[in-house]
């Protein structure tokens, strides 16, 4: 009896069997002959930079990552050069792949630190108890007297993948010998004190400072910052001053005898020399 019941209940249900799994092949053929049809074809150029890439997808050159990098400086030559981690010799290996002639793009861009005071040398209104944040920190009225000074909670350090930067006593300090030039750092700081610098010399005359602040506010809130005084331009004209603050024009830079007198003529010392030869930071006697 039980035999029967099978049977019949078989006899029932083959003819769906049988249709389901001449769908499931209709199926898997549109499939594949679709699949073959609107095929992307893959340009081996792309896997060819691909490979030449750090693979760090830092988004230093404007993309999301390497892939994207690839993809896109195929198509656009002008943006060949723009992975700073991979540096010219990786620039030089894309454009061969190419088979393109480029022009000398510049010297590299590194960060510099428009601050250099530590913890001790600057003033406080209070105690700081919240998310150690500089964006947080940031948002926050009279946090330290110098509204334009780093806060050195490290947001630059999270988001550095090379380990180039570091909170020394309170102040972000560039390790130029890891760093790659890639921008995050600058992109990170709430207070744009990380500028991204042509540095034409290992080594770099800067004014580590960014306060805007008259020479009164600025020594009041700071032992070591630009009163805006005006003694380097006056000796050089790689110098300038605006809103109460000294900067280097680095199109015009150089290194002479004039630009070290005006570093030496600075009654705060706040020219200094950043970059490979200096180590982190170094301050001229």
């Amino acid at each position: 009896m039980l035999f029967g019941e099978i049977f019949e209940l078989w006899q029932s249900a083959w003819p769906a069997g049988l249709t389901m799994l001449g769908l499931g092949g209709v199926f898997a053929l549109v499939r594949l002959i679709a699949s073959e049809k609107l095929k992307v074809e893959v340009d081996p150029k792309i896997e060819q930079i691909r490979a030449e890439l750090p693979g760090l997808d830092c988004g230093a050159c404007g993309f999301p990552g390497c892939a994207q990098y690839a993809r896109a400086v195929l198509g656009d030559a002008e943006l060949l050069g723009r992975c700073a981690p991979g540096g010219a010799e990786t620039t030089e290996k894309i454009r061969r792949i190419l088979n393109l002639q480029i022009s000398d793009s510049g010297p590299p861009k590194r960060p510099i630190v428009h601050c250099r005071a530590h913890k001790a040398e600057r003033t406080y209104h209070g105690r700081y108890g919240g998310i150690p944040s500089c964006t947080a920190a940031n948002a926050l009225a009279n946090v330290q007297a110098c509204k334009f000074g780093c806060l050195g909670f490290g947001d630059c350090t999270w988001v550095c993948k090379f380990d180039a930067l570091h909170i020394v006593d309170g102040l972000a300090v560039v390790d130029y010998e890891k760093c790659t030039g890639c921008g995050a750092c600058s992109k990170a700081c709430p207070r744009n004190l990380i500028e991204m610098v042509p540095f034409s010399e290992k080594e770099m005359m800067t004014v580590a400072c960014h306060s805007k602040d008259s020479a009164k506010s600025t020594r009041a809130a700071c032992k070591v910052g630009c009163i805006g005084c005006g003694l380097c331009a006056k000796q050089s004209d790689m110098f300038g001053v605006e809103d109460n603050l000294a900067r280097v024009d680095y199109e015009k830079y150089r290194h002479t005898e004039k630009e070290d007198t005006a570093e030496s003529k600075c009654p705060t010392k706040v020219i200094i020399h950043v970059g490979k030869k200096a180590g982190a930071v170094k301050q001229s006697a």
